[in-house]
């Protein structure tokens, strides 16, 4: 009886899930498809990066600049890697593969890509980026860090949501990869953190 239950509520979630997406999904046409296409392209953000690799030099120091772009590249590595094998693990597929959802009305902007979509990478990099960042800049205790934690989260949030806007991924999996990208730009930032106070690096 439990595992019917569990069942139960697994596909209620899932339903909900599909209703959501579709519905958000929905919102966007002409103009804010061409984008939502944009910002979900992870290759336009690149020169965003090296912006933020600059500033983290600049501001922290060589040292800690390379710290902590380490733990940047670690924390875009773990969320790639561990979200492939969850992916194959969970094997939920992406909307744009789901009859359901594509005979429902979903509007599809790019490539399908691969069939499994479970957690979302392109929501797991730009959190954990966020938060990785955020922390490693305020190793530097004399940075005014707030108005760039607000660019930078309002810049993640957009880039996981316009994986829904595209077709690619179901709302669910999308904040299913914030939280991952949360947790691990958070513990390598921490790790990285802790890394410059033993050899004397914070100021």
């Amino acid at each position: 009886m439990e595992g019917v239950a569990e069942m139960t509520v697994l596909q209620y979630m899932h339903h909900l899930d599909q209703s959501v997406t579709l519905s958000i999904n929905s919102m966007s046409s002409g103009f804010m498809d061409r984008i939502w296409m944009f910002i979900s392209n992870q290759v336009v953000w690149y020169p965003m990066y090296a912006v933020i690799v600059f500033f983290l030099f600049w501001k922290l120091g060589w040292k800690r600049g390379l710290v902590c772009t380490v733990a940047c590249a670690l924390t875009v590595v773990a969320c790639d890697q561990i979200g492939n094998v969850v992916k194959d693990a969970v094997e939920r597929l992406r909307p744009c593969w789901d009859m359901n959802m594509v005979d429902g009305g979903l509007r599809i902007l790019e490539d399908k890509g691969g069939k499994y979509g479970f957690y979302s990478a392109h929501a797991a990099n730009s959190l954990g980026i966020a938060v990785c960042s955020i922390i490693c800049f305020k190793n530097r205790k004399s940075l005014n860090v707030k108005a760039y934690s607000i660019c930078i989260w309002i810049w993640a949030l957009l880039v996981g949501m316009s994986r829904v806007f595209v077709g690619k991924h179901f709302f669910g999996d999308v904040c299913a990869g914030f939280i991952a990208g949360a947790v691990f730009g958070y513990a390598i930032a921490k790790i990285a953190s802790f890394i410059c106070e033993r050899l004397g690096l914070n100021s």
